[in-house]
């Protein structure tokens, strides 16, 4: 029998695994030793007006992204799928009897977040649109601005830092920090634009990333890491930091990486993604991302719209009773 062949591993191949390797190790012991404090950390009472309510609607769009956040009465639509979805988040907003938006978020130009804007901007009353961006060469972005602009003055940009209310909840725009389309069109750079925001009703928080991906994440984590964010708000935790993570890019391997994870430590991540879609999302290496972090998870793919209801202190999960069928198209 012939004898195998050794190969030398070069120095820079071998410095290369054993960096890999610690890698790993630190994340896993990263999230062993690491536990966020109680989001009411130090505030056990919330003041809130008589019948106060609060609920985060994860809308199935299929392979897309489409939130509702309600409270008292006020509403913030968050993307709405693709174009072909459009019809379907209309229906869904009226089966609610909702029939004025407080606010849009289109989070980024991709036809999976604000192809399906069209139908709420055309059946309901709004005071604000907000976009990453006032101009992109596309011909979704193009609709979109025009039937903006029929309801509202002119779209809005928000800068990271930036706090607005929906009824009793605090609206912190967390991103994005660069504009990652200044000298690139490319579909990454898009998804780095999306607008990042955090939720916060009591004791309770909910972070919404869009599409961002690694880049966006490393500038967010530099900007708001736990010691950064202490010395910005006196608070115990970072701004990143929220018990409801929706994951970014519908469960791909390319956001919601480790380093970010152990600055959020979500109790609860919710990935909206398509029964079925050929990109393989949810990423399996995601999936094992957020156990390793102890985020009970919950995917529209699986269950269909989901409805998450906070009294300020605590968070439930419910499978909505009204269940649009969402138009499977890849994004």
């Amino acid at each position: 029998m012939a004898k195998k062949k050794y190969t030398k591993q070069k120095p820079h191949q071998i410095y290369t695994l054993i960096s890999m390797l610690i890698i790993v190790i630190m994340g896993f012991l990263g999230f062993s030793n690491l536990e966020r404090s109680p989001a009411d950390s130090g505030k056990n009472t919330y003041s809130f007006p008589e019948g106060s309510y609060f609920e985060v609607h994860y809308i199935d769009v299929g392979q897309a992204d489409s939130e509702l956040v309600v409270c008292d009465g006020k509403s913030m639509l968050i993307d709405g799928g693709n174009v072909a979805d459009s019809d379907l988040v209309s229906d869904y907003l009226t089966s609610l009897g909702i029939t004025h938006l407080d606010y849009i978020i289109g989070t980024h130009p991709h036809e999976d977040h604000i192809g399906g804007l069209s139908g709420p901007l055309k059946t309901c009353t709004v005071d604000t649109v907000f976009s990453p961006v006032t101009q992109c060469d596309s011909d979704v972005f193009r609709y979109f601005k025009r039937d903006a602009e029929t309801r509202v003055t002119a779209l809005t940009v928000p800068a990271a830092g930036d706090e607005f209310k929906v009824g009793s909840a605090d609206v912190k725009i967390l991103g994005p920090l660069e504009n990652y389309m200044a000298d690139s069109s490319s579909s990454s750079a898009a998804n780095n634009m999306s607008i990042v925001t955090k939720v916060t009703y009591g004791g309770t928080s909910f972070l919404f990333t869009g599409d961002a991906s690694r880049q966006a994440e490393s500038d967010m984590l530099d900007a708001y890491s736990t010691e950064n964010s202490r010395s910005l708000t006196g608070e115990a935790d970072g701004l990143l930091a929220a018990d409801v993570l929706k994951a970014g890019h519908h469960g791909s391997n390319g956001s919601t990486t480790y380093p970010f994870l152990r600055e959020i430590m979500p109790k609860y991540a919710v990935i909206s993604v398509g029964a079925g879609n050929s990109y393989g999302h949810p990423h399996k290496d995601l999936l094992s991302r957020l156990s390793d972090a102890g985020a009970e998870i919950y995917r529209t793919d699986q269950m269909g719209t989901i409805i998450a209801s906070s009294d300020g202190s605590s968070i439930t999960f419910k499978k909505a009773d009204v269940q649009p069928e969402p138009v499977q198209k890849a994004a």
